[in-house]
C-alpha cells in the first residue's frame, strides 16, 4: 500500500466521520469552572492601596487617588492589556478583586469596552475630566 493507498483510506474514513469543528457561536459549551475572565472589583472592600497595580505584570490596572483621607479613588482596568493571570487577586489582601468565570467573550469592533472605570460615578467623571488630585471639579460656565 503506497502513498495513494494511505491517502485513499484517510479520505474514505473522513467521509463517514463527523467533523471535529464545533458550531460556535450557535452551540455554546459551558465555560470551565476555574476559568479566569473579566476582572471585578468590590468597592466596599477595596482600600486603594495599589498592591494590585504593583504586581500586575501587564500594567492593566491603574489606581487614581482623588482623596486619601476619605479613600476616594478610581480604578482603571485595561481589559486589552490583561493577561488574566490572576496575580492581582492574589496580591489583594482585602479580597476586593475577583475574576468572573462566565465573562470570557471579550471581542469587540472598537476599543471603548476595553477600558473599565471602577468607582463612584462622580469620581469617575472627575477623573475623566482631568481634575488634579484633591481638587473638586470646577463647574463650567456657559
Amino acid at each position: 500500500m503506497g502513498i495513494f493507498g494511505t491517502m485513499f483510506s484517510d479520505i474514505s474514513a473522513s467521509l463517514f466521520r463527523r467533523p471535529a469543528t464545533e458550531q460556535y457561536p450557535l452551540k455554546r459549551n459551558e465555560a470551565p469552572l476555574n476559568l479566569r475572565g473579566m476582572l471585578h472589583l468590590k468597592m466596599e472592600a477595596c482600600t486603594g492601596c495599589g498592591l494590585c497595580v504593583m504586581d500586575c505584570p501587564a500594567d492593566a490596572i491603574q489606581v487614581i487617588m482623588l482623596d486619601r483621607k476619605t479613600k476616594r479613588f478610581v480604578m482603571n482596568y485595561h481589559v486589552d492589556r490583561c493577561t488574566f493571570c490572576g496575580q492581582c487577586m492574589e496580591s489583594c489582601n482585602h479580597g476586593a478583586l475577583s475574576m468572573a468565570s462566565d465573562e470570557w467573550e471579550l471581542a469587540s469592533l472598537n476599543k471603548t469596552p476595553f477600558l473599565i472605570h471602577f468607582g463612584k460615578a462622580s469620581d469617575v467623571e472627575q477623573t475623566l475630566a482631568g481634575t488634579p488630585e484633591g481638587e473638586p471639579a470646577k463647574p463650567e460656565h456657559s
